[in-house]
């Protein structure tokens, strides 16, 4: 039975959807059957970052409503083993086509043939935010350091708490030491702190992350700076004790925060 990962955000433009395919990458270069769900209905990028827009027949939103079969709105990404893509609809008209019901539905049949489901959210705290994390397994906050976009992961990470969804961790992204030294960005602990929520992972601020999104490619099994942080979120999902320390392909990140798995050992 395949886990379902839900990646979501309370301010757009943390880098959701970068995160959500290069993580599955990783995932699919660890020997795993993963697909890629976007359910940001009406404005749709996952397609995009993975350079797959050109081959959509089908979306989510067609599967939902029966207009066609599971397998035929799959993408599979050639580049990596293992590796599909749900695309969402372009046109916000089509949200009243489908309820929880019928997504409850199809992650239950994605389960039964993926390993892993990783769902890239809308960010906001609306119906898609529900829609997105209702069903899922373990829900990934992403926030960068700015202050803006740490006080909307708050505000998820809040609302998350009301509701009692457990299994809720975060992710930091865009991060840069030299910045920290500087004294002109946070530093991991004071983000932990303030956010009090369990650290996935760190992916570092790399210039290599933008041009492979214009060229439709995660950056994810390259030499890229931000590659180890993907990889090594990937690799702490299937279980693996990897020191968040690690993240950081130069130099020591820091000392004060550790990664916890789900049994709460330290390492």
């Amino acid at each position: 039975m395949g886990e379902v990962i839900t990646f979501t955000s309370g301010k757009g433009g943390v880098g959701k959807t970068t995160t959500t395919a290069n993580v599955g990458a990783g995932l699919s270069l660890l020997d795993k059957k993963v697909v890629l769900v976007d359910t940001d209905i009406g404005l749709r990028n996952l397609d995009v970052v993975m350079g797959l827009e050109n081959r959509i027949l089908y979306n989510l939103v067609d599967v939902l409503s029966g207009k066609c079969r599971l397998k035929q709105a799959l993408i599979r990404d050639k580049r990596y083993p293992g590796l599909w893509v749900i695309p969402s609809p372009c046109s916000n008209e089509c949200k009243e086509r489908f309820n929880q019901k019928q997504m409850t539905s199809l992650l239950e049949d994605l389960r039964n043939e993926f390993d892993y489901v990783l769902i890239d959210s809308p960010a906001g705290i609306d119906d898609g935010f529900r829609l997105a994390t209702l069903d899922a397994d373990r829900i990934v906050v992403v926030t960068t350091p700015q202050i803006a976009a740490i006080h909307d992961a708050d505000c998820v990470l809040q609302l998350l708490k009301r509701e009692k969804m457990g299994n809720v961790q975060l992710l930091v992204n865009c991060f840069c030491k030299r910045m920290v030294k500087e004294g002109n960005m946070l530093d991991i602990p004071d983000i932990c702190e303030l956010l009090e929520a369990e650290l996935l992972g760190v992916v570092a601020q790399d210039e290599e992350v933008i041009i492979g999104q214009n060229q439709g490619r995660p950056v994810t099994g390259t030499r890229a700076a931000a590659a180890v942080g993907y990889q090594n979120i990937a690799r702490r999902l299937i279980g693996e004790e990897i020191p968040v320390s690690d993240d950081i392909r130069r130099g020591k990140l820091f000392s004060k925060v550790l990664w916890k798995n789900t049994a709460g050992k330290t390492v």
